[in-house]
């Protein structure tokens, strides 16, 4: 067939992998939000987020739904979320946010890929303390400064708010993300949200020399086959990485 037709296999393999994963980490979060909170999104606000992020990131609604059903349904899963800290290559620092159904297979499976790049899995709050749990709103539609005049009027405090280009970030504190949202939204303009979530950010970052830099990028791809494994947070910075 060819050098060409391998290459389309190769990305139509990968593109299918990550749409997988994808629908299974948005699947997993809804299934718990649903579970602990209820199927009503007017009543569970974390369900009507999730449900949003996941419509935003192109997730099927047959995934959502069958999620949401499932979770109300007597029985199913008991998922529970874990977090998992740890040292990487060339002092390259990682918060690994999990949810599992079994810990002792979670926790063997992330402890793997930290030995398979010579790095090691640190107890809780090993590194977490030199990061901050933040909520992160991105999007486009408005300037800086009607952005923040939005946030005055709707009387909604941000720790920082950053514009690159047309595409404004506004970081608060982790339980101010449904305000900070909401902020925006009585505008009334045209918005096009593209991060709306609590993450971890570093408070500082580091560059890598390129073989801890390939190290530290095969780090990412063997969490990415990790089912359990629903984010990783850390403070190598990435050319690729806005």
């Amino acid at each position: 067939m060819g050098r060409a037709h391998e290459v389309r296999k190769a990305a139509m393999e990968k593109t299918s992998k990550q749409k997988s994963k994808l629908y299974s980490k948005f699947g997993k979060e809804i299934y718990m939000a649903a579970k602990n909170g209820g199927g009503d999104m007017d009543a569970n606000l974390e369900l009507k987020r999730l449900v949003e992020r996941a419509k935003q990131n192109q997730v099927p609604a047959h995934v959502i739904e069958k999620n949401i059903e499932k979770a109300l349904s007597v029985g199913g899963e008991d998922y529970f979320p874990v977090r998992y800290e740890g040292f990487g290559p060339g002092g390259s620092t990682m918060i690994v946010e999990c949810i599992s159904d079994n810990v002792n297979r979670t926790v063997s499976e992330v402890r793997n890929c930290f030995t398979k790049v010579g790095g090691n899995l640190g107890k809780q709050h090993t590194v977490s303390y030199m990061y901050q749990y933040v909520s992160v709103l991105q999007f486009t539609g408005l300037t800086e400064d009607e952005a923040l005049e939005a946030l005055l009027m709707n009387e909604v405090d941000a720790m920082d708010i950053q514009a690159d280009d047309d595409v404004i970030t506004i970081i608060g504190e982790q339980g101010a993300l449904d305000d900070m949202k909401d902020a925006m939204k009585s505008t009334g303009k045209d918005l096009e949200f593209f991060k709306d979530d609590v993450v971890w950010l570093p408070n500082n970052t580091i560059q890598l020399d390129s073989e801890d830099l390939d190290k530290f990028k095969r780090f990412l791809e063997l969490a990415e086959d990790v089912e359990d494994i629903q984010e990783v947070y850390h403070n190598v910075e990435l050319e690729d990485e806005s």
